[in-house]
This record gives structure tokens, C-alpha cells and sequence, in this order.
């Protein structure tokens, strides 16, 4: 009754809570929503009752992902010096767009779903906002937690909270659970965050009638992602006409190799497919991600790595795979370069070769390509030895790194698509195509050349004389004496001139 009747007042106008586009923190979060917006980040928001605890976050600008190290150099300082209450409000889904949607910033100042919140942040000694913090961290945020203060969580709610005697000195995790509603309508979402804000005004209310310090953690398991999942249409944002959510693709785990030391091998591809005859297979979901893959064969050293991909029951046969691989110095570049000499399938006693040699790269790097393919349209970077060939195969999202594979992860990637692509070439032609019809015109226009003689109306008339042509008379050119710009005029040299 108490959460309805809060929320009926902020939509009725008469709770007033200062303008959320004032707010010292939301520019930052405004500034920060596009690298917010992905699957992995999750804002968190910090308070305490404890004054300077927190520098300003000079690295929370607009891109950057707070990671699980610089959220500890966060916490550090609060759980050690701050007070050993802390509180974590943990909601099944919130994102930056929830500020930005229903925090009152397009107009509507006074029916802001977060003024308990707002409320909070102005009167808080110390606070952080950190728009996008790395999901990886807010997972293992409660254990980090537990482990710093030394004292189990206790998921407590307002009855609870209110019976439940706290005291400064001893350390204490309350962990308090906000509900978020996916509903597509536009007013559900909203009302219930702010019940939700409702019910943090109530705690910190209970805290601080009983004089008690805190600190205080707001943050969420995963995104809402409420900006493309709801039609807004307050203060102009709104949803496009033909709008269609985008579904990001399906990420395989690449296949590892490990030998006793670390990782040596990687490869992944988005689509990896192979045929025999006619018949084709989809071997992505049997290979990637995939924790029984028999990798049985493959090596590794400072020279050659080979990696063996076995397949138990391919085309009613077992079927293997291998990727060769050598390393070798080029004192004209003066480095290491890898080389994907040969691709081998082995089945029934018989080798297909394949030769790959345009898989070639630094070896601080990784192999990156669109296509590596058998096939003529693809590119044909995985030639056959024997024409025609009976196996056919084909990567989509190729990538491979044999050498120098450091923390598990690619290095960056040598791609196999050329500096000038057909589009470029194009492009080229056509500018200097159209360069030299305006070099051409501009050359026919600086070489016209206007009159600089001119007739004079007030003389005599043009006159042309007879020209008299005789077999014996020559001839002699002479300009008219009155009109000096005419052309020469032939004239018979007789005793009548």
C-alpha cells in the first residue's frame, strides 16, 4: 500500500525530486549509454554515508568497460575504510537506457522513476556511478564481497530489515532482491522500477532512522536493453517505422590446444563445413564448444604445430582433419612468419592434400579471413592436389594462430583481404575518369581567345574590290586601309589598281 501510494504521488506530480538531467552523475551516464548497450555490461551505482571514499573515475568515459580489477580498486577503498554495513540491491535486469528512458530527462522532470535514488546520490557523501561494468564482475560481485567483509549474505527484505539489529562495528551483507518485468508494454517496466526505488527509499529510510552508516551497491544480473525492447515516445525518442530487433550471432567457442605448459594452438571459424561428392556437413556445433573433441595427433613446437581434428562417424567413416603448420625466419622482413603449409583429410587409408600457403601471416599474429574455401566463388585459398577432388571444404570466419598464443586469446589478426578491394578500384577509376574530363575542359576553356581588333561603326563601309585574275597578271595581298581587322583580300595588280 505504502509502494502504491508513493508512486501514485509521483505521477500525480506532487513528489518532486530534483531534475535528473542536473544530476552531477547522469552526464556521464548519458555519454556512456552507447557503450552500454551490449550483452555483457551492466551499470553499477555506489553510495555511502561515509564522506571520500571515492576519487572521481577518470576512466569511466564513454566506451570504456570497467573490468573485475578496476571494480576492486573501487570497492577496496569503501569496504576498508567505509562502514562495515553494506548493502546490495541486485535487480534481475537493468541497463543505462533505464536511466535515460524513465529517469524524467526529456521533459517530464517531475515523474522520474529513480527519485529515491536521486534523492540518494545528491545527499550521499561519497558516490560512484560506473555505467558499463564487465557482467564477468558483477557475477562473482557478491563472493568478492562476502570474502572482504567476511560475513554471509542475507537476503533480507523490508519486514525483515526492520526486525534485524545492526550494529557499526560489526560487518554485515544484506542483499536485497529487485524485481524487473520484461512486459512489452510501455507503463509496466516503468512501474516497476519505481516500486523498486520505492523500496530502496524504504530501506535507506530505515537506516537512517536508526543512525545507522552504510554503503550501498545498486547493480543487476543482466541487461534490460529497455531502449530496444520498448517504444519510446516521450521527448522524441521513439521507435523507427520497420524496426526489427537485431539478434546478435551465435559466438563458438574456438578449439584449443594445450600441452602441458599452456595454450599453443587456437582455431575458430563461425561456419565450417566439408563435403564428399555431393553431400555436404555441418561440422560447427560437432567442433566448437565441444568438450570431448578428440584432438588426438596434434603437436606442437617452435617450428611446426600440427592440429588433428578426429571425427568418429563422418560419411559413415572416421574422418581426421590435420592443419600444418611451419614457422620460419625471413631476414628480409626480419621476423617470423607462419604458414598453413598443407591441410590433410584422412579416411579409409586415403589422404586428400590440401595446399593453403596463402594462410600466411606474422607470427605474433593470428589468421583472419571471410572465406577459406575449396571453392572458385569462396576464393579457392585451399587448393586440391588432385583435380578434380572428391572432398570439398569451407570456412566462414576463418581464424587461426598457432605461435606466440598469449592469455588463451587471438592476437590481433592478419587479414587476408587486400588493402585495394573491388569497391576501391572502382571507386579509383571513376575519379580519375571523371578528373580527366574536367582537366580536358578546363584546358579547352583557357585556351579560347577573344577578339582584340574591333570595327569603328562611324567609318566607311567595308568595301571589297573585283579581283581580276589574268594569265599573265601576278597578284599582291594587301589589307583593306580603313578596316585593318579584315582578313587579306587577293587583288589583281593591273594598270586599273
Amino acid at each position: 500500500m505504502m509502494a502504491a501510494t508513493a508512486a501514485a504521488q509521483v505521477r500525480a506530480g506532487t513528489r518532486w525530486a530534483p531534475a535528473l538531467c542536473r544530476m552531477p552523475w547522469l552526464p556521464l551516464m548519458l555519454v556512456a549509454a552507447a557503450a552500454a548497450t551490449s550483452e555483457q555490461q551492466v551499470p553499477l551505482v555506489l553510495w555511502s554515508s561515509d564522506r571520500g571514499l571515492w576519487a572521481p573515475a577518470a576512466d569511466t568515459h564513454e566506451g570504456h568497460i570497467t573490468s573485475d580489477m578496476q571494480l576492486s580498486t573501487y570497492l577496496d577503498p569503501a569496504l576498508e575504510l567505509g562502514p562495515r554495513n553494506v548493502l546490495l540491491f541486485l535487480q534481475d535486469k537493468l541497463s543505462i537506457e533505464d536511466f535515460t528512458a524513465y529517469g524524467g530527462v526529456f521533459g517530464n522532470k517531475q515523474d522520474s522513476a529513480f527519485s529515491n535514488l536521486e534523492n540518494a546520490l545528491d545527499l550521499a557523501p561519497s558516490s560512484l556511478v560506473l555505467p558499463a561494468v564487465d557482467w564477468y564482475a558483477i557475477s562473482t560481485l557478491t563472493t568478492y564481497l562476502q570474502e572482504k567483509l567476511g560475513a554471509s549474505p542475507l537476503h533480507v527484505d523490508l519486514a525483515t530489515l526492520q526486525e534485524l539489529k545492526l550494529n557499526a562495528s560489526i560487518p554485515a551483507l544484506l542483499l536485497i532482491r529487485l524485481p524487473y518485468t520484461a512486459s512489452s508494454g510501455l507503463m509496466a517496466p516503468k512501474e516497476v522500477l519505481m516500486g523498486n526505488d520505492e523500496v530502496i527509499g524504504q530501506v535507506l529510510s530505515t537506516l537512517k532512522s536508526e543512525d545507522i552508516p552504510y554503503t550501498a551497491a545498486l547493480t543487476a544480473v543482466r541487461p534490460s536493453r529497455v531502449a530496444r525492447d520498448v517504444a519510446m515516445v516521450t521527448g522524441g525518442l521513439g521507435r523507427q517505422l520497420l524496426q526489427r530487433t537485431v539478434v546478435p550471432p551465435t559466438m563458438n567457442v574456438p578449439v584449443s590446444y594445450n600441452d602441458s605448459y599452456d595454450t599453443r594452438i587456437l582455431f575458430w571459424a563461425q561456419n565450417f563445413s566439408v563435403a564428399y561428392g555431393e553431400h555436404w556437413e555441418d561440422l560447427t556445433s560437432r567442433t566448437f564448444g565441444v568438450q570431448d573433441l578428440n584432438l588426438t595427433g596434434s603437436f606442437w613446437n617452435d617450428t611446426v604445430a600440427r592440429l588433428v581434428l578426429t571425427y568418429d562417424s563422418l560419411f559413415g567413416t572416421m574422418v581426421t582433419f590435420k592443419f600444418i603448420l611451419a614457422n620460419s625466419y625471413y631476414s628480409v622482413s626480419a621476423r617470423h612468419w607462419f604458414t598453413l603449409e598443407n591441410l590433410e583429410i584422412h579416411s579409409n587409408g586415403s589422404v586428400a592434400y590440401f595446399n593453403a600457403s596463402q594462410v600466411t601471416g606474422p607470427s605474433i599474429y593470428s589468421f583472419h579471413c571471410e572465406h577459406v574455401s575449396s571453392e572458385n566463388e569462396d576464393g579457392n585459398l585451399l587448393v586440391p592436389d588432385t583435380q578434380p577432388s572428391l572432398w570439398q571444404m569451407t570456412f566462414r570466419d576463418f581464424q587461426i594462430q598457432a605461435f606466440n598464443v598469449t592469455d588463451k586469446k587471438f592476437s590481433y589478426a592478419s587479414d587476408c583481404a587486400g588493402f585495394f578491394s573491388p569497391g576501391i578500384w572502382m571507386g579509383l577509376l571513376t575519379s580519375l575518369f571523371m578528373l580527366f574530363i574536367f582537366t580536358y575542359g578546363l584546358h579547352m576553356i583557357l585556351s579560347l581567345k577573344t577578339m582584340d581588333r574591333f570595327d569603328d561603326h562611324k567609318g566607311p563601309t567595308i568595301t571589297l574590290t573585283q579581283i581580276r585574275p589574268t594569265g599573265q597578271e601576278g597578284f599582291s595581298l594587301f589589307r583593306h586601309p580603313t578596316t585593318p581587322w579584315l582578313p587579306l583580300v587577293c587583288q589583281a595588280t593591273c594598270s586599273a589598281c
